[in-house]
């Protein structure tokens, strides 16, 4: 959920409306290989992209680049003052002002990533190393930051002629978010040693774990779920991506398992409790060069949030199929009670219309009764499938 209010200290004129696509939550019954092929890096494409079937994804923020660009396009100067929340407790505020249109003030609040649950309150200096190599042309790091948040950019687009340059520039600072979080993992991934696993904190209820061996580079992710229903669907999800994936050369294997992977040996005992099994995603070099590095770590960080959007969409998938095929069921039913009181349909009077009605409420109970041994008949099919 969106989110968004604007201070009474400085009462802005400017409203700015941002209208998220809707994302389709009922993906094709049973075609997990299709869905996968698409969530697999092939090129330049990221491995978990938006789509027709996915939520966004991408690392780049819609809503930034809404109140930006609007805010650029304004006719005559105005005061700002915006603050806003995404999904992952990311929280941005972009202020300016009437006397000084250029320069717009950016801040940025999201969790660090950490090796264990002890994120810091600010920045590490490699990070904003990275913030201003990518923004050196258009903004400046703000020193100290504003209260509340880890990081401000001072924005200015003045020196930007071309509209081209600056849609540009909007869209790289909507992706302010990936390259913090890629910056601090592309360290953390070099300080590891020569081997051994590393567990890091993005998200608290759902760490993960980082290994080095010799080539490559492991992610491997306990996957925990509190609903019987929801293990049987991610197990099904988790078994064709290891199927699909293989598929592609140049895409991380991945691979998953009921048991902890060798590269956890030795972690406590509490790491590795799970009853979801442990995906993992073999990353080699490739996948880090560049600006891939700021792609696969926001790929990497946001695997499990893609999982549960996955297994939500199957269940509401499911139970439309469910209460589609109850409709018809009902219809049947209906039609069948329609036809084999075609003498009571001669009746006249009061007496017809209190009959149908008596008709239709037994009916309605029937339905009621047939609907609850079909979900407890489901329950129990997708409980046998563990």
């Amino acid at each position: 959920a969106l989110q968004s209010h604007q201070s009474d200290s400085h009462p802005c004129p400017l409203i700015v409306g941002v209208v998220l696509p809707r994302a389709k939550t009922t993906p094709e019954p049973l075609r997990f290989p299709t869905i996968i092929t698409r969530a697999i890096i092939k090129g330049r494409r990221p491995w978990i992209p938006g789509g027709e079937t996915m939520a966004f994804f991408n690392g780049g923020s819609r809503a930034l680049v809404e109140i930006l660009t609007r805010f650029q396009s304004a006719e005559r100067p105005m005061p700002v003052d915006h603050t806003f929340f995404e999904f992952g407790s990311v929280r941005y505020h972009v202020q300016a002002s009437a006397s000084d249109p250029e320069n717009v003030y950016l801040s940025i609040s999201t969790p660090s990533l950490s090796h264990e649950a002890s994120p810091s309150t600010g920045l590490p200096e490699f990070t904003l190393q990275e913030a201003t190599k990518m923004y050196h042309k258009f903004a400046e790091v703000v020193e100290p930051s504003k209260e509340g948040y880890a990081l401000t950019l001072k924005l200015n687009f003045s020196g930007l002629a071309r509209p081209k340059d600056r849609a540009r520039a909007v869209r790289q600072v909507s992706l302010l978010q990936s390259v913090i979080l890629g910056s601090q993992l592309k360290h953390l991934l070099g300080s590891l040693g020569s081997s051994g696993a590393t567990k890091l904190v993005y998200n608290h209820r759902d760490p993960f774990f980082v290994s080095r061996t010799p080539g490559k580079i492991s992610a491997i992710f306990p996957m925990r779920f509190r609903d019987d229903t929801d293990l049987a669907v991610a197990t099904s999800f988790f078994q064709e991506l290891q199927d699909a994936g293989s598929s592609y050369a140049r895409a991380p294997r991945c691979s998953w398992s009921a048991i902890p992977p060798p590269e956890l040996r030795g972690e406590p005992v509490h790491h590795l409790t799970t009853n979801g099994g442990f995906v993992s995603f073999d990353i080699f070099e490739r996948h880090v060069k560049r600006k891939r590095a700021a792609k696969t770590a926001w790929i990497l960080l946001n695997f499990q949030a893609y999982v549960k959007y996955h297994i939500k969409c199957t269940r509401n998938y499911i139970q439309s199929r469910m209460r589609k095929r109850q409709e018809t069921l009902a219809e049947v039913i209906l039609n069948a009670r329609l036809r084999g009181g075609d003498e009571k349909k001669k009746l006249q009077g009061n007496f017809t219309r209190k009959l149908l009605l008596s008709t239709q409420t037994e009916f309605r109970k029937a339905v009621d009764t047939i609907t609850s041994l079909i979900l407890i008949c489901y329950e129990k099919e997708i409980a046998g499938c563990d």
